[in-house]
């Protein structure tokens, strides 16, 4: 049986991950295999290698929050530097480990993690978790619109970190 790059999981947790949010509104989790790089490796891997349609997507995803009065430009704090407080693409970086990350946004609509966790299992070793909360009927509005979309652009985006010896 040939091994899939990326697999669904349960929702994976990390003891980190458990404390973010009172309640969770949406969570997923893709894992994928590299036992190659390094968390920041991996994590750029992933948010900063976008295919085209991806990003075509998060181009209309730009236009569309904007009719909800949603900001999508960089906020003031926006410095690209791989440690707590810095940014990755979008997302914040809230909390850094050699083998987990925790990025993510807080907005008024919602607050969002992604966290990044290699647990060094032989196989599907790095875990990408979606968690979101919502602050707002915006943000099950917006939830509902673009979680359609979540499940493929995650999944693709995972992928990018696939690497085997």
């Amino acid at each position: 049986m040939a091994i899939k790059k990326v697999i669904e999981e349960k929702l994976y947790q990390t003891e980190k991950s458990n404390q973010l949010f009172p309640k969770i509104d949406f969570a997923d989790t893709f894992s994928t295999i590299n036992h190659c790089n390094t968390i920041e490796e991996i994590t750029n891997l992933i948010f900063m290698t976008t295919p085209k349609w991806v990003a075509w997507l998060f181009g209309i995803r730009n236009k569309v929050v904007k009719l909800f009065g949603i900001n999508e430009s960089k906020p003031d704090d926006y410095k690209e530097d791989f440690k707590v407080g810095g940014y990755i693409g979008f997302f914040k970086i809230f909390y850094l480990t050699d083998d987990e990350i925790i990025l993510g946004a807080d907005e008024s609509h919602l607050n969002f993690r992604a966290v990044v966790k290699n647990d060094h299992l032989q196989q599907y070793n790095v875990k990408v978790t979606t968690l979101v909360e919502f602050n707002s009927r915006k943000g099950k509005i917006y939830m509902r619109i673009v979680k359609p979309f979540h499940r493929l652009v995650v999944k693709r985006m995972v992928r990018n970190a696939y690497a085997v010896l």
